[in-house]
């Protein structure tokens, strides 16, 4: 005997359980995926990258959101809440839902290890459909280390790293620079793995 497949939601339906659920979670594909908790160094370094975008970016046309803002790529369908969001500008939103913005400049996620592939890969396309996004950001909980994608005028995309605490983290949809000191301050990494020759026999 075959399994009944399951009903796939529609995005209204998604917003009605979404509006009243106790959790968030992304929709995509008639699915809904509740989203993990995050790690006390996942959390730091979003705070912080929120904290510091917010005070660089205050009184100016640009604004910094963190990751209780929903974002709807409309050519995919997909609703998800990035880890930050930068806006400059107006605001576009769902006409199905006010709270969910549809033309983000910038996106961040801070990568943890149940999610890396899947911001490094189909999130990231899916983000690419976005006509407004001018620069995705990745950031490392485990190292200071961020990767930034740079939308070019044919389409393409950039890509520079900046690794060390004593790099800064420069941003160019916004003249933002962020000293990746600040980003990491109290984070506490992995002890690194030993690199010295074993012990004489």
């Amino acid at each position: 005997m075959s399994a009944v497949p399951r009903r796939k939601l529609t995005a209204a339906e998604y917003l009605v359980i979404e509006r009243a659920a106790e959790f968030k979670s992304e929709f995509y594909d008639g699915e809904m995926f509740a989203m993990a908790g995050a790690s006390r160094e996942h959390v730091s370094v979003n705070d912080a990258l929120v904290g510091e975008l917010y005070a660089r970016l205050r009184g100016g046309p640009c604004r910094v959101y963190s990751r209780d803002l929903r974002v709807r790529v409309d050519a995919t369908g997909l609703y998800t809440y990035p880890d930050v969001v930068v806006l400059c500008g107006p605001g576009e939103y769902d006409p199905a839902d006010r709270d969910t913005l549809t033309n983000p400049t910038a996106l961040i996620e801070v990568l943890s290890p149940t999610t890396e592939r899947y911001d490094r890969g189909a999130k990231f396309r899916m983000y690419q459909r976005l006509p407004s996004l001018k620069e995705y950001v990745l950031v490392a909980q485990d190292a200071p280390a961020v990767e930034r994608y740079v939308r070019q005028p044919d389409g393409q995309w950039t890509f520079v790293a900046f690794v060390g605490l004593d790099a800064e983290l420069e941003l160019t949809s916004v003249p933002v620079r962020v000293p990746l000191v600040d980003v990491y301050r109290g984070v506490e990494f992995p002890s690194p793995l030993r690199t010295d020759p074993p012990p004489a026999v």
